[in-house]
């Protein structure tokens, strides 16, 4: 079946994650430590971030989880201290720094305002599934003009569930009445790659901006490309 619209993931495909998120993620963890600096560090190595590599481990609450169990992930390393809250009280502060970046310090993969048009002219339906929240995920790709160009963008909040499951993907379809075999999603991490697995999409493409390596995508993905700028050179390939 033809591929007839695209489901992106946001921090590491659309967006670069190390360039956007590395400064929200360290002033986050410094917010909810209030300030302590050693215990922030400790904060982000819990969150997935290894120091001695300086990148983020892929699959790790920093890298693909939702903002929420980013949240859970903080409040859990913080049991028995001082400056322990629960993960309620954390998710706001974690949302504000985050919605914050987003809208003023995120940096694009590539030009999207042309990208998103050539693959508009080609008569896909395109479409963001992230595990930001869906205020975020405007602010952030509103910050490139881009946001009338979906016809489909959610959040973990927006009521279609978080990856790995499928209801990302559901939700697509139900919005743009594409079967999920005619939906590709590209995505930089495994649970992007089992959402696509898990909502019956016809392919699933990996892509290397952001915290996955090649090696941990090539056995999950049907393709692996060095970023989505290679997408239209896949898709020539596909309708040959």
């Amino acid at each position: 079946m033809a591929i007839k619209g695209i489901l992106f993931d946001k921090d590491g495909t659309l967006l670069d994650y190390y360039a956007t998120w590395m400064p929200a993620n360290r002033e986050a963890a410094l917010a909810v430590a209030q300030g302590d600096d050693a215990l922030g560090h400790r904060l982000l190595l819990a969150g997935g971030y290894d120091a001695q590599a300086d990148r983020v481990r892929s699959g790790s609450a920093l890298a693909a989880g939702s903002n929420w169990e980013i949240a859970q992930c903080w409040s859990l390393a913080l049991n028995g201290h001082r400056f322990q809250k629960p993960a309620e009280v954390l998710i706001t502060v974690i949302d504000e720094i985050f919605e914050r970046h987003g809208r003023e310090s995120a940096v694009s993969v590539t030009d999207l305002v042309p990208f998103l048009a050539n693959l508009k002219r080609r008569g896909l339906f395109i479409g963001v599934g992230t595990n930001d929240s869906e205020k975020g995920a405007l602010r952030s790709l509103g910050r490139f003009g881009v946001n009338a160009m979906f016809d489909f963008l959610a959040g973990y909040d927006s009521g279609h569930g978080t990856k790995p499951g499928p209801g990302l993907v559901h939700g697509f379809c139900h919005t743009t009445g594409l079967q999920a075999p005619q939906v590709m999603v590209v995505g930089d991490n495994l649970h992007d790659l089992e959402m696509g697995r898990a909502g019956n999409a016809g392919l699933v493409v990996g892509v290397l901006t952001g915290t996955s390596l090649k090696d941990e995508l090539d056995q999950h993905a049907d393709h692996v490309l060095p970023s989505i700028i290679e997408l239209e050179s896949l898709l020539d390939s596909l309708e040959e």
